[in-house]
């Protein structure tokens, strides 16, 4: 939980996905391969000087694991600083600087497995679901995949050719069903949004929910919290569905500075220790933090990655938002400081674990 280590990289490829998405390639050198080597299913933080400010966004991986390729999708965000910019100016030969591949939400592909998988996914989830469905039936050749895909329309639809490619490639292996909000459909049971409602009726239907034996979902809150409800009315156990969250906007452009009055914040970050004073109803502790330590760790600022965690060794904090860290995770002490305010007067938290 260190400072996040970025290293530049430059654009192979800026492709067009849909009207608001794009596909972003970056050339690895070799002697940096081994470094941004992914598990499918895993992000990285991407960073650039935009209109004279240091943004910096997660983004997950798209493309399947053991090659030579990196590969993120970015969809354009209404008022996204990030995403505006790199489906509006981004080009091949630019320069950006990356962090190596991380993440929990992912899975690993052993040859010898013969399983059956579940994936829903909404508009840009998608993207680390693309890398492991991918990953998964080139490296399990006995396993298969069947894939839930909201979208709002046929057009909306990003990577829609690399999911036909796939279900070309493995055609008795790999299913998918496309659900569309804003078009309708000979079908109607296609038609609407992904929630308990529409899984429920497809569970009873296309989707073989009882022989599928591990899920991935990635998607906005509501989706993931109506699959794992449904989920959970089938039997399905919590420790058989992974789920990763995405947030649709940017966090503050602005750091704090110390307030006139508050509590005592010690945090240690690379092995040094720093001070500030953070009013408790104010901004969280993350904005003070990089205020004196530019360098801290941050992503999205939602509490949605997890890149800014923090674990506290002394003193106590409240979150706002917590949609990242596990129950485990939170009884050890963790924290994210994009969510965190002060309760005690006094606190100390490290990033060095």
């Amino acid at each position: 939980m260190a400072a996040v280590e970025f290293h530049p990289l430059t654009v192979d490829a800026v492709d067009r996905l849909t009207d608001d998405a794009v596909r972003v390639r970056f050339v690895v050198p070799p002697d940096k391969a081994s470094l941004f080597a992914h598990v499918p299913g895993q992000h990285l933080i991407v960073r650039s000087t935009i209109d004279g400010r240091d943004t910096r966004r997660s983004y997950s991986i798209c493309s399947a694991s053991g090659t030579d390729v990196l590969e993120v999708g970015i969809k354009h965000l209404a008022g996204g600083t990030f995403s505006t910019w790199a489906n509006r100016d981004l080009r091949p030969g630019d320069v950006i600087e990356v962090t190596p591949p991380a993440g929990e939400f992912c899975h690993e592909p052993n040859a010898g497995e013969r399983r059956s998988y579940g994936a829903i996914a909404a508009g840009s989830g998608i993207t680390p679901i693309l890398s492991i469905i991918a990953s998964t039936l080139r490296d399990e050749p006995a396993s298969e995949f069947t894939l839930v895909y909201g979208n709002r329309e046929g057009r909306s639809v990003m990577f829609l050719d690399e999911i036909d490619a796939l279900k070309g490639r493995y055609p008795d292996r790999f299913m998918v069903v496309h659900v569309l909000s804003r078009e309708t459909h000979a079908v109607p049971l296609f038609e609407g949004r992904i929630d308990e409602g529409k899984l429920r009726a497809l569970f009873g239907s296309v989707v073989a929910v009882d022989t599928i034996e591990e899920w991935f979902l990635c998607g906005p809150r509501g989706v993931v919290d109506a699959a794992r409800s449904v989920l959970g009315e089938r039997g399905v156990p919590d420790g058989r569905v992974h789920d990763e969250l995405f947030f649709a906007g940017d966090g503050p452009a602005v750091v704090a500075t110390d307030d006139a009055v508050g509590s005592v914040v010690r945090f240690t970050l690379d092995g040094r220790t720093s001070t500030v004073v953070v009013d408790p109803d104010g901004a969280p502790i993350l904005d003070h933090v990089l205020s004196v330590r530019p360098e801290g760790p941050f992503s999205c600022r939602s509490g949605a990655c997890a890149s800014c965690r923090a674990v506290v060794t002394a003193g106590e904090v409240r979150m706002d938002r917590n949609w990242s860290l596990n129950g485990d995770e939170v009884a050890a002490g963790q924290i994210l400081t994009c969510q965190s305010h002060p309760v005690s007067a006094d606190v100390e938290l490290t990033y060095d674990v």
